[in-house]
């Protein structure tokens, strides 16, 4: 395999994971980049329905 340094795989091990965590902490980030992922966001949650309140949830000890 060539080390062009970039992922060849999707998952990463929980080392490379604390490496990258560390390495970002303390960026901040623009008011732009905030402003778009709060609207992002707000798209994103207004297409997630409510969870309906009349209706238990099954619980998986009881028997149908």
């Amino acid at each position: 395999m060539n080390n062009t340094h970039k992922r060849q795989f999707r998952e990463l091990s929980d080392s490379t994971k604390a490496k990258i965590s560390q390495s970002l902490r303390g960026r901040s980030k623009t008011p732009t980049h905030s402003e778009n992922i709060s609207k992002a966001l707000k798209t994103y949650w207004k297409g997630v329905p409510s969870k309906n309140k009349d209706v238990e949830p099954l619980n998986s000890n009881e028997q149908m």
